[in-house]
């Protein structure tokens, strides 16, 4: 497997990664904020749609057409990172999957030695190549599917990396009560708090 092949492999593993993070959910659960900064599933996945579509497509004169958020609502710096009551998921999901492609498509035609422009980057970074920008959205997409991971576990205990590969040990519910357990007793022994109960 080539380099930019290997690229593509990887970058669309952690796309499943976090698109997976929002299947079986309810409408409710995909938008709501689960954090104080109102990070929500749906969101992060329309995040990373229009963060595709800016570092593999425009930086590189490669310009998809759709819309971003930052065009269409210059007021709210916020726009790619939540989902109005208007905005269907299936919509979203679709972005999600043109971006992809779109990016996959900069991926199949361009050099990795291209250098491409990225105009919000200071200006002696502002001219990297495909390669090195390929790798920084590859890690902005693993670190969002990160976060959506302990999202949703928050929502209803669901875990691991991708259905049917969870990349975790093998634990039924009480395997990892008694492992959270061990972990809480060695955070209060260092921190000389009492034991709980």
């Amino acid at each position: 497997m080539n380099t930019s092949a290997m690229l593509r492999d990887r970058l669309d593993g952690q796309r499943r990664a976090l698109l997976a993070k929002v299947d079986g959910l309810s409408e409710y659960d995909a938008r709501r904020p689960l954090v104080p900064t109102g990070t929500n599933l749906l969101g992060l996945v329309k995040h990373v749609a229009h963060i595709q579509l800016g570092y593999l497509g425009d930086c590189f004169g490669r310009p998809s057409g759709i819309p971003s958020p930052w065009d269409t609502a210059p007021d709210d710096p916020d726009a790619d990172l939540w989902v109005p009551a208007e905005e269907a998921r299936a919509d979203v999901l679709d972005l999600y999957a043109r971006s992809a492609a779109h990016a996959d498509a900069t991926l199949a035609a361009l050099p990795l030695d291209t250098v491409g422009e990225v105009p919000w980057w200071s200006p002696e970074r502002r001219h990297p190549t495909l390669h090195e920008v390929t790798v920084h959205l590859m890690v902005d997409v693993a670190r969002h599917a990160g976060q959506a991971d302990i999202l949703r576990e928050q929502l209803d205990g669901t875990i691991g990396y991708l259905p049917g590969n969870t990349n975790l040990p093998d634990r039924d519910a009480a395997g990892w009560a008694a492992h959270r357990a061990r972990v809480e007793a060695a955070a209060r022994e260092v921190a000389g708090i009492p034991p709980e109960g």
